[in-house]
């Protein structure tokens, strides 16, 4: 049987320098991840601060094994980010195309797309793959039976499925982190700094409902798609990517790795999941073509 590899996708919160190169340093050691991908997506004014360390962790990342992926940001909105967009696209290795304004600086050479681009049917499926997508990573709502009739119309791509983490939903023009310190976008003082997993919003009713991150808007619950790899084969899926969190990166990578390789079925690595400090309860709604809130339930 083919094997189903697995990705580490960009974070998308902020972390201080030491913390990604010590995060980084534990993917690079201490995993079987085939991928990994560096980089800001969520905020340009972020960059200042990662840029100076990306270096170093990518070298330790190929060193360790790891195929690097440098993703960019998924809403540019400055002159200056498109400018560091058209950079990344020029550099030699893969990149991870989230907006597709990026595509004119590719187009021709291998790139991923990440789940922000809207490729909802196979026909957008087949443009990208024309301009040079060797991966795609559809956006995150879509069932796993959608992705798979898409990729069963595009059997040249390698597909790759949103498996782990708080589900990316929406990107705006405003910091809702400043906001809710006081302070305007350009004055943010990176307060989105404190809540290394974004800050949970609630409902008026106290009932759990979405996760903030600057100016993006995640689910405040952690989506765990689960499946046996035939089934992910027989789908078209190649690749599972996860979402960093802070929380044990390892051994989630070991988790679905385990699953993968068939020494763990889909209920065990359900439950060793439910063991960690995840930011939220375990849902799976989108996978099976429910609503994302969808409890994570054995199969």
């Amino acid at each position: 049987m083919a094997r189903v590899a697995l990705t580490l996708g960009p974070l998308f919160f902020h972390w201080p320098a030491e913390r990604l190169r010590n995060f980084y340093f534990r993917i690079a050691d201490e995993t079987a991840l085939e991928r990994v991908h560096v980089g800001e997506v969520v905020c340009g004014k972020r960059m200042p601060f990662s840029d100076p360390v990306w270096p170093e962790i990518i070298e330790r990342l190929e060193r360790g094994g790891k195929e690097v992926v440098l993703s960019t940001l998924a809403a540019p909105a400055t002159v200056r980010e498109r400018k560091a967009i058209a950079e990344l696209c020029a550099d030699g290795r893969v990149v991870e195309i989230n907006d597709i304004t990026a595509l004119p600086a590719r187009s021709g050479r291998p790139f991923v797309t990440g789940p922000f681009l809207n490729v909802y049917n196979e026909a957008t499926a087949r443009f990208l793959m024309r301009h040079g997508a060797i991966t795609i990573c559809p956006p995150v709502e879509l069932s796993l039976n959608t992705v798979g009739t898409i990729a069963g119309a595009c059997p040249e791509a390698e597909f790759e499925l949103f498996a782990f983490g708080r589900l990316p939903l929406a990107l705006s023009g405003r910091c809702y982190h400043a906001r809710l310190h006081g302070l305007h976008k350009d004055s943010c003082q990176f307060t989105c700094e404190q809540d290394p997993d974004g800050l949970a919003v609630d409902t008026l009713d106290d009932q759990s409902f979405l996760a903030i991150n600057g100016v993006q808007t995640l689910s405040t619950e952690v989506h765990a798609a689960l499946f046996e790899p035939a089934t992910l084969l027989r789908h078209g899926i190649r690749r599972l990517r996860l979402s960093p969190h802070d929380c044990n990166m390892v051994e989630v990578a070991h988790i679905y790795r385990s699953l993968l390789d068939g020494t763990q079925d889909a209920d065990g690595a359900r439950f060793l999941l439910s063991c960690l400090d995840l930011p939220g309860r375990l849902v799976d709604g989108y996978a099976h073509g429910k609503a994302g809130a969808q409890p994570a339930m054995p199969a």
